[in-house]
């Protein structure tokens, strides 16, 4: 597996903090905490925009850039076939975590737990899967001017939308991810959306975790 990070790498990362924690503070919620359910709703519906939004720009821009490049389409096929499966996984767990957020109650929390777990399961083995046989195949193209203009296309979005990307993945960030950061963003951009435009995952989502 390449070592070489990555901003994708950057992005399952976070995803693979979020799950963590989310398992981890739905196993020790009290019963009767809606407030606490409520945030943690919140929480994993920030996490499910987020990693819909990285998989549909690479359904939309990546993996058709992949194609013309000539990589295997049994891969591609395989990458797709499990987007299905996470999205598939990210509802029903969608679906717990409403159900915990209405009740509040131990019982519910167990089975959103539950759900996050196989979640995470399906999550990991697909993102393994990703950095293991697919980022090796395109690292050589990704000097060139064609992946220069997906870069361009993934990036398009309202300064908001970027600004709480910015947000979310420095929660809790790696060194190696912020070291990454610094080298391919400059600092200021990620400061001024991070903080500015992204202030509303500070206000809301981040002191879930901190809770």
């Amino acid at each position: 597996m390449s070592e070489t990070m990555t901003m994708n790498r950057v992005i399952h990362q976070a995803v693979r903090r979020d799950l963590g924690r989310l398992e981890a503070a739905l196993a020790a919620a009290g019963d009767g905490d809606t407030a606490r359910a409520q945030q943690l709703e919140r929480a994993y519906a920030n996490l499910h925009r987020e990693l819909t939004r990285h998989h549909e720009g690479e359904d939309q821009y990546i993996f058709p850039f992949l194609a013309k490049a000539g990589l295997p389409s049994d891969l591609l096929t395989a990458m797709d076939d499990e987007h299905h499966a996470m999205a598939d996984a990210l509802g029903l767990t969608r679906a717990a975590m409403a159900g915990y957020a209405a009740s509040g109650s131990a019982v519910d929390a167990e089975t959103a737990r539950a759900s996050v777990a196989r979640t995470r399961a399906v999550v990991d083995q697909h993102l393994d899967h990703e950095e293991r046989d697919l980022e090796p195949l395109l690292e050589p193209h990704m000097e060139t001017a064609e992946w220069k203009v997906v870069e361009k296309q993934l990036r398009r979005a309202s300064p908001v939308v970027v600004g709480k990307f910015f947000a979310w993945v420095q929660d809790g960030m790696s060194n190696e991810g912020h070291a990454y950061l610094r080298a391919t963003v400059p600092p200021p951009v990620t400061a001024v959306l991070g903080r500015v435009a992204g202030r509303g995952y500070h206000r809301d989502i981040a002191p879930v975790w901190r809770s």
